[in-house]
């Protein structure tokens, strides 16, 4: 089975349990690394995740995994939060973290660079983003925002300036 399926199958079947347990699921990834396949839930909830949460939803999913035995191949179950430099992928990550601070990086270099930062102004499949002006080789003069078509983005990540 197709990675992007197996995700979206584990998506469907984490969102009612996640619910249940007062939160949502962020994102599913499906990856393979080294010899190894990984199974990646990530968890949210508004006031954030601890280490019960992750494992009251690892808990609870384990079995009904099991039980719908779709992913063919062996594979490590790992719950945890997306983290303060989440990344945005989808529609609704990027709706609620509209004018916030974000770092796009690109798959290849675009005026010289390969990341930019900035407010998130916009979300259509691509991303609009006000820059930092502040930073070095910020935008031309004049230039207030800059979209990014889909195919052009490696990644999306709430910029996390607290570290």
């Amino acid at each position: 089975m197709a990675a992007a399926k197996t995700t979206d199958r584990v998506f469907a079947l984490a969102e009612p349990l996640a619910r249940e347990l007062g939160l949502s699921v962020w994102d599913v990834r499906f990856v393979k690394e080294g010899a190894s396949w990984y199974l990646r839930i990530f968890i949210d909830k508004p006031e954030g995740v601890g280490i019960e949460d992750c494992e009251a939803m690892s808990r609870a999913v384990d079995p009904l995994l099991d039980e719908a035995d779709f992913i063919s191949q062996s594979y490590y179950l790992e719950v945890s939060s997306p983290g303060l430099g989440r990344e945005l992928s989808r529609p609704e990550h990027f709706a609620r973290y509209m004018g916030e601070p974000v770092k796009v990086r690109l798959i290849r270099a675009r005026d010289g660079r390969k990341e930019w930062t900035g407010r998130l102004t916009g979300y259509d499949g691509g991303v609009t983003v006000s820059p930092d002006k502040t930073a070095a080789g910020g935008p031309e003069p004049g230039r207030e925002e800059i979209r990014f078509e889909k195919a052009e983005i490696s990644r999306v990540n709430l910029l996390d300036d607290f570290f």
